[in-house]
């Protein structure tokens, strides 16, 4: 979990993970805060709790998961989820994960959230992806929500082997289904939801589901700020490249090569890269973005 300077909305947070049907977990919190408000609500659930609090990098949100992430042992083979301070996990939350990821190689797991306002009401289900996760889609668009992600144990390794290697804080959940879809690994989209994704002044980011939101980034789309963050993304993801097949090497070093190309060029490659969001419109909305290079 990674906090800063939380409202009341933590403690919710707090009794949904003491709530948890798959009982046998513990916390690590990355603080960011400047005062102890967080530590005096986290001491409580330590009383009857495995909670261990560190401090955070005091940079943002994915820095600090991405700091914690680095900072756990890779040989304790633990599952790892990530969590928001301002959420509410249904019960299930981890044993449903636990039981899509099953047994196997390298494995993401992460769901749909019941959307919702400050007060937990007005609940809408997010938007449902129906096109298969893949590199092709993760090199332009996240399926995976941070927090509804569940890694299995050797997920997790694997996260955190390459959480080591960073230069650069990107953004840690997109980071994290682009590596696992780079690395051939197993990336399991629930269509039930498994959080209550709560909406309110203070998020980080909020859900991408209401036609504001939606022309929210498109806008970023167009003016830059898009490109911005995809430039971010590779800087990150050359770091691990090694660790992907040997056609995801292909199509990641044809992706950064297409991006400053010339218009022409551009085009063709960025046709036989076969990129894909999970929308027909925002799949279009990409080929804008390839003419006027603003991916």
């Amino acid at each position: 979990m990674a906090t800063r300077d939380p409202g009341p909305e933590l403690r919710d947070q707090l009794e949904s993970l003491a709530a948890q049907t798959h009982r046998d977990w513990r916390l690590i919190v990355g603080d960011d805060s400047r005062s102890d408000a967080a530590r005096d609500v986290l001491a409580e659930l330590a009383r009857s709790h495995d909670v261990q609090i560190v401090r955070g990098p005091r940079t943002s949100a994915g820095g600090n998961f991405l700091s914690l992430l680095r900072g756990i042992d890779s040989a304790q083979q633990d599952y790892i989820s990530f969590c928001d301070q301002d959420d509410v996990w249904l019960p299930d939350r981890l044993a449903r994960g636990i039981a899509a990821l099953g047994e196997g190689g390298p494995a993401l797991y992460c769901s749909r959230t019941w959307v919702c306002n400050a007060d937990l009401e007005d609940q809408h289900l997010s938007v449902r992806h129906t096109r298969p996760p893949s590199f092709r889609n993760a090199l332009v668009q996240n399926i995976a929500a941070g927090n509804t992600i569940l890694l299995n144990p050797v997920g997790a390794e694997l996260a955190i082997c390459a959480a080591r290697e960073l230069q650069v804080a990107p953004r840690h959940d997109w980071w994290l289904y682009q590596l696992f879809t780079g690395c051939g690994a197993r990336v399991i989209y629930d269509a039930k939801p498994t959080v209550l994704y709560r909406q309110h002044g203070g998020n980080a980011e909020g859900a991408n589901v209401k036609i504001r939101a939606k022309l929210s980034r498109l806008g970023c789309m167009l003016s830059g700020d898009w490109r911005c963050w995809i430039d971010d993304q590779c800087s990150a993801l050359t770091a691990s490249a090694h660790r992907f097949t040997p056609e995801n090497q292909a199509i990641f070093d044809r992706f950064k090569r297409m991006r400053d190309a010339t218009l022409l060029t551009r085009l063709k490659e960025f046709a036989r890269l076969r990129l894909y969001r999970q929308s027909r419109a925002a799949t279009l909305a990409l080929w804008i973005g390839a003419v006027f290079r603003r991916i």
